[in-house]
């Protein structure tokens, strides 16, 4: 044979498992990045250097929006994050460093990496802001997972590859290549055909006595389309999504009870990691009576609702005497008003007390 090779190469489908990944994970790192991180003092939010940190600007190099996603993107991939405060007050994120877990003492960390700078120093758990995203690590359960999706994915690609493929075959008089010289002409002249055969729109093959080339294009006809090949990518985004809570409708644009599934990813993915997030940075930022006397930080999650699409069910609560306009304005997001009238509570609609009667009947 002339020392022809015919193999396939295994070809590593690696970015299917990145494009899942990178999807999800900056799609709930876009959500997170839209939040506000209020610092509250009693009944009143404070405007001061922690929520110009937290908010604006939490380093020199980046801004707060791509501060919180790549803060997301590194806590799902590794499963935990690491904030550290510089000491000039910049937040930064740590690339690399060492956890050092203890059962009865603070835990530190050394080793900490931020970009090309290693710091020499060891941060105490109190000093730092360190979230695990589960409770066990998402990436071996992916790569698990890639492992038959990615060879499915596989095959069917390469079978899609080989669906009406040019075939070529070749007869050649084994008499006339007897000479290793020959054999490496006649190599080199095979070699050249293909290439041309391959890369060419129009390849003109010259005749040659003993060498006769054909052509099969039949193909395989029932190979897979390649809707199966989406089918297998979208499939693999799908379990991807799952496992970290993202609705299968919200990544592929489904409009269908969009509202009811905004609510549930909402209520089941992100409330749940900013109450993470809050919990820490009001531990590390405040102390316990600090906390306890009315300071700490509040976020503000994106909201899939306007107040005026709340307009009607506001009003409700407030005719009826159950909120007072401040407790509303509290509940939707705002600051309390100053105004004393709405601290009051008013009832504008025709409620009565129920009276009874000695004859045990009731009237209004």
């Amino acid at each position: 044979m002339f020392d022809v090779e015919m193999f396939i190469e295994k070809t590593d489908r690696i970015h299917m498992k990145r494009l899942a990944l990178d999807t999800c994970i900056a799609f709930l790192g876009r959500t997170i990045s839209q939040s506000e991180f209020r610092v509250k003092n009693g009944k009143q939010f404070v405007n001061d250097e922690l929520y110009y940190r937290l908010n604006i600007r939490p380093n020199k190099n980046m801004t707060a929006s791509t501060f919180w996603e790549t803060f997301v993107n590194k806590l799902v991939y590794d499963n935990e994050c690491l904030i550290i405060q510089s000491d000039d007050g910049d937040l930064l994120i740590a690339d690399d460093f060492t956890h050092n877990e203890y059962a009865v003492y603070e835990d530190t960390f050394t080793n900490v990496m931020v970009k090309d700078y290693l710091f020499k120093r060891s941060f105490l758990q109190n000093e730092v802001i360190h979230l695990k995203y589960r409770n066990e690590k998402l990436q071996p359960m992916i790569d698990g997972l890639f492992a038959d999706y990615g060879d499915l994915f596989g095959r069917i690609l390469n079978s899609q590859k080989r669906k009406n493929q040019i075939r070529g075959t070749v007869d050649m008089d084994l008499i006339s290549a007897k000479t290793e010289a020959a054999q490496a002409q006649l190599q080199m002249f095979i070699d050249n055909m293909y290439k041309a055969v391959n890369e060419k729109d129009i390849a003109i093959i010259p005749q040659q006595k003993g060498f006769e080339y054909k052509e099969h294009a039949s193909g395989n006809a029932n190979a897979p389309g390649v809707d199966e090949v989406n089918k297998v990518t979208n499939g693999f985004l799908d379990q991807v999504a799952m496992a970290i809570g993202i609705p299968i409708s919200l990544l592929h644009g489904t409009m269908a009870d969009v509202e009811k599934v905004t609510k549930n990813y909402k209520l089941f993915t992100v409330n749940p990691l900013l109450k993470k997030i809050s919990d820490e940075a009001n531990v590390k930022f405040f102390e316990q009576k600090e906390y306890l006397d009315g300071q700490r930080i509040e976020i503000k999650s994106i909201s899939y609702q306007s107040i005026f699409d709340l307009a009607t069910s506001i009003d409700k609560l407030i005719s009826s005497s159950a909120f007072t306009g401040n407790e509303i304005r509290l509940e939707v997001g705002y600051e309390a008003s100053e105004d004393p009238n709405l601290d009051k509570h008013y009832i504008t609609k025709n409620y009565a007390e129920m009276q009874t009667d000695e004859g045990g009947e009731n009237e209004e």
